[in-house]
């Protein structure tokens, strides 16, 4: 077994060698050799078996199932050796031993003729998780990580798939085994062979609470040691030493500790143990941090608030804080009045905290039909009018009742007072809604509503009786006449609920004894919807950043209602000039909008909020929202053309501007300012980034090059800037700065010799002659200017294509020596140019003196010149044009080439040139081979030839 290095995997030898399903030839001998222990009756049997088995038998005796077992990390990178399966199944020499069932190889793995074959059974999911290498046998990892929790945690726990890979957690809970089946070929070394691939776990998980906060409860009188289990154990992904190994608390309050129990099936619960005495009334809640462990290496930690809870029991009683409470009652009292109020407290919650009172068994029957004590409030009230011959004095023991407790007492020292005379009476009669000795009015009731009539009257029908109203409100108590003995009272001024909403005041009668009695009143107001809305800024000033997220919030609004009740209920709703995709929830106010918000599209939204409150009818207020969108970088300065062509004559000086470059940015501020630069030829071209005005550093020779291809990048100022750019066409246009050049003759010094014979109208020479310019400034005329000799007008030159013939037969006195002057011209603008070129011509039979005639050619001709300009019929289409308005309007257009219509017609004009140039090239071309084979035919060495008439 080799070991795998970094792959941290080890290579098992095949598990067993044993047959993983049947195998014929096997059971065939076992059949043999047991026949003869059988006894008659299995020879049917076995009949019928060599009967089923014989047709398969030459196909199965190759058949072998093997099983290798090989085990790895999770996690691991792709392209890790797992393990060779031509090593492993001793197919190759040197790899120990042999297949008992199969003769040894006669040829190394690599070797093998066939050579060996590996395959997959199927391609189900075996291409996730590992590579076959089909002729190596080599089991690598792919590039998808094998994650052993996503495998056999969450694939199933040892669910399997018919395919050639499946997963399975069998035999034991900790395995997590990968399933392939491998197919050997070819026929003579098949092998069916089991490959399992045990993936080991390691600490990539750490443990994990499934709740943040627990909440345990403690009894409060929970004895010292008292365990209780936390339900929400820990989990952790990873299986054995790299799961939960153990708990602890951050603060253990001096009060609890933890312990760990595990079961059989290895869970480990966490257990709190109280360790001191806990009162609820002291403290009634404990909080910690509960953390969980693994045992890796290096440890994870996993961690949950722990919230310990002290629940309450029965462990306090109700007290009085008082032993005696003394009260008085006059005699005269109405009944349900009020004497007096006891109360204990019981420090305990809930049910355990119930109190109820009751009165002693000491009390006598009298004092309890006389005062009512209420068990749930302790209130005692005057139960029935109090006679001439009670008791002045009554002692009331007074027992306050808890669940469980011992009766806390209290004494009530209630004395009766009695009234010799009779006190004055109030009698209201109330106008307004009265419930239970309140008045309800509205606030907006007007003044002097009415409230109640009262009458005042004295008993004994003896005594003056004079009344007042006693309390601070918007009330009158006057005499309501013609009556003597009645009053109205009513209000004085509107009342307002939101300055106040509850008055008491008293109605006093007194007499002319000096008794008083008082009549308590309670006025309640009830709101009116009065008030509308009010919002605390009537205008909302809001900035956001365009692109911003969609539903982005933009701002709560807030309004207030002075009223009470669904009158101050205020929902909220956009105005009809809000867009649509700004969203107002009506209830809790917050603005958001729905969509991003482009700055360059629209830059301010105003519209209008409404507050509406629940009143009926309704009232509402409105606001204004002001948003401003801030810019961001989002838009790359844009060209206001795709391309830019500019059309320039040649020689344009240096510094000279050739055309301005437009860009624009939709960006605002730094954004979008803008800085051309010329990306390439710079040290040709420059660009002005103000005014974008694009000049060339140099002159520009349209013969070394006619035009320019220039990238123009405009970046802007933003954070981080964007950029873009264009491309500039330079065309340069043609001005006739080129006089022809004369290619041949070569020099003024050669000579051609002409045979007398030669007939008329028979070519004698040409002169040839270039122009490096394009169109009309390369268009040649050629004229003889000067002549000298014999009789040299004889011969006549060809204005367009330089021919030279003889015009007439020559005779006895031509010989000798002609030369012609011939002038070659251009046609261009506005001044033609020009060479010269002399045209020798030697009339003889033969040339028997070159001496002489060379002596001839080095004199000085005198030779008048002719001022005749050469004539040439040019076609329309290459008409020459009037020096009136060709080059300053091809300078006009190349200056304003913004335009349109400008563009096309230098895009025509520079085609057309580009096509005449290209003409003219491929014929200068043509005539200069032809004139390499004329100079090598004609001028070799300086030798005459004749010309004859061929």
């Amino acid at each position: 077994m080799r070991s795998r290095g970094d792959a941290r995997s080890s290579r098992a030898l095949p598990v067993s060698w044993r047959p993983a399903t049947w195998h014929p030839r096997l059971d065939m001998g076992r059949l043999s050799r047991s026949r003869s222990s059988t006894s008659h009756r299995n020879l049917p049997h076995l009949l019928l078996f060599f009967l089923f088995v014989g047709p398969f038998n030459c196909l199965a005796s190759y058949s072998r199932a093997t099983e290798l077992l090989y085990s790895l990390n999770e996690g691991l990178p792709a392209g890790v050796l797992i393990g060779s399966l031509a090593e492993d199944l001793r197919l190759v020499q040197g790899a120990g031993r042999q297949d008992p069932q199969s003769q040894p190889p006669e040829h190394s793995g690599a070797e093998r003729n066939p050579p060996l074959s590996f395959s997959l059974a199927s391609q189900g999911l075996s291409g996730q998780y590992v590579i076959l290498d089909n002729r190596s046998g080599e089991l690598h990892t792919s590039a998808q990580e094998i994650d052993r929790e996503a495998l056999c945690l969450e694939g199933g726990g040892g669910a399997a798939w018919w395919s050639s890979i499946s997963i399975s957690s069998s035999p034991s809970a900790d395995s997590c085994l990968l399933l392939l089946d491998v197919l050997v070929l070819p026929q003579e070394y098949f092998r069916f062979v089991k490959v399992k691939i045990a993936i080991r776990d390691i600490n990539d998980n750490a443990p994990q609470f499934p709740v943040s906060e627990i909440s345990v409860w403690v009894p409060e009188n929970a004895p010292v040691n008292t365990r209780l289990a936390i339900e929400h154990p820990a989990m952790d992904r990873d299986t054995g030493t790299n799961g939960v190994q153990t708990y602890r608390l951050l603060d253990y309050h001096r009060m609890f500790t933890l312990d760990v129990e595990e079961n059989e099936n290895g869970e480990r619960t966490p257990y709190l143990i109280v360790m001191g005495l806990l009162d609820r009334e002291t403290q009634d809640q404990y909080v910690s941090i509960i953390i969980a462990e693994d045992g890796g290496s290096p440890p994870l930690l996993g961690s949950a608030t722990l919230t310990i809870g002290i629940s309450d029991i029965n462990d306090n009683c109700p007290l009085f804080t008082d032993s005696q409470i003394n009260a008085t009652v006059y005699g005269n009292a109405t009944v349900g009045t009020p004497i007096a109020a006891v109360q204990a407290v019981d420090r305990d919650l809930g049910n355990n905290a119930q109190v109820t009172y009751s009165y002693s068994q000491k009390v006598p029957q009298v004092s309890k039909d006389l005062f009512h004590l209420d068990e749930n409030t302790g209130v005692i009230k005057l139960f029935s009018k109090i006679g001439g011959s009670v008791l002045q004095t009554h002692k009331l023991t007074i027992l306050a009742n808890g669940p469980g407790c011992i009766p806390a007492m209290i004494t009530a020292l209630v004395t009766i007072i009695k009234v010799i005379f009779r006190p004055p009476e109030i009698v209201p009669r109330y106008i307004a809604n009265e419930i239970d000795g309140i008045v309800y009015l509205k606030e907006l009731e007007p003044v002097k509503t009415p409230i109640a009539f009262f009458t005042i009257r004295d008993p004994e029908g003896k005594y003056k009786v004079n009344c007042y109203l006693d309390g601070e409100g918007p009330f009158r108590l006057s005499p309501y006449k013609p009556y003597s003995n009645e009053y109205l009272l009513e209000t004085t001024k509107p009342m307002d609920y939101e300055l106040q909403q509850f008055y008491e005041i008293a109605v006093v009668a007194w007499n002319s004894e000096g008794f008083h009695v008082k009549k308590m009143i309670k006025v309640q107001l009830l709101d009116d919807n009065d008030n509308a809305p009010i919002f605390l800024q009537p205008l909302m000033e809001l900035t956001i950043e365009e692109n911003n997220s969609p539903n982005a919030f933009l701002t709560k609004l807030d309004a207030t209602d002075a009223d009470s009740g669904e009158r101050g209920q205020v929902s909220y709703f956009l105005g009809p000039d809000a867009p649509s995709y700004f969203s107002l929830d009506s209830v809790t106010g917050v603005l958001t909008v729905s969509t991003q918000l482009d700055r360059e599209e629209k830059e301010k939204y105003k519209y209008t909020v409404r507050a509406v409150d629940s009143g009926k009818p309704p009232k509402e207020s409105v606001a204004t929202v002001a948003i401003t969108v801030l810019d961001k970088n989002d838009n790359s300065p844009r060209f206001i053309n795709k391309d830019f062509s500019f059309f320039v004559p040649e020689n344009f000086p240096g510094y000279g501007e050739i055309g301005i470059i437009s860009v624009t940015d939709a960006d605002a501020g730094q954004n979008g300012w803008v800085a051309l630069s010329v990306v390439n030829q710079s040290d040709i071209f420059v660009i002005d980034t103000g005014k974008g005005m694009l000049r060339a550093k140099v002159s520009l020779d349209r013969e070394q090059q006619s035009s320019y291809t220039l990238w123009v990048e405009a970046v802007d100022g933003g954070e981080p800037p964007l950029s873009s750019t264009t491309k500039i066409t330079i065309l340069l246009l043609d001005i006739n700065d080129n006089p022809p050049l004369v290619l041949f003759p070569q020099s003024n010094m050669s000579y051609l010799l002409v045979l007398p014979s030669t007939l008329p109208g028979s070519p004698v020479t040409e002169v040839y002659a270039i122009d490096k310019d394009t169109g009309m400034n390369a268009v040649i005329a050629y004229s003889i200017i000067g002549r000298r000799g014999p009789r040299p007008e004889s011969f006549r030159i060809d204005p367009k294509t330089g021919n030279i013939t003889l015009e007439e037969a020559l005779l006895q006195t031509d010989y000798g020596l002609h030369r012609l002057l011939v002038k070659v011209s251009d046609h261009g603008y506005p001044e033609p140019l020009h060479s010269t070129v002399m045209v020798n011509l030697f009339v003889n039979d033969t040339v028997s003196n070159e001496s002489y005639i060379e002596s001839l050619l080095r004199k000085e001709p005198e030779i008048n010149i002719e001022e005749k300009e050469p004539q040439i019929s040019i076609e329309p289409t290459h008409r020459k044009v009037e020096p009136v308005s060709c080059m300053p309007t091809l300078v006009a257009l190349s200056v304003i080439s913004l335009g349109s219509i400008t563009l096309v017609t230098g895009m025509g004009i520079y085609i057309c040139l580009r096509g005449k140039r290209h003409h003219r090239e491929d014929e200068n071309l043509e005539v200069q081979i032809q004139l390499k084979g004329k100079i090598d035919l004609h001028m070799r060495e300086r030798k005459p030839m004749d010309i004859s008439n061929i």
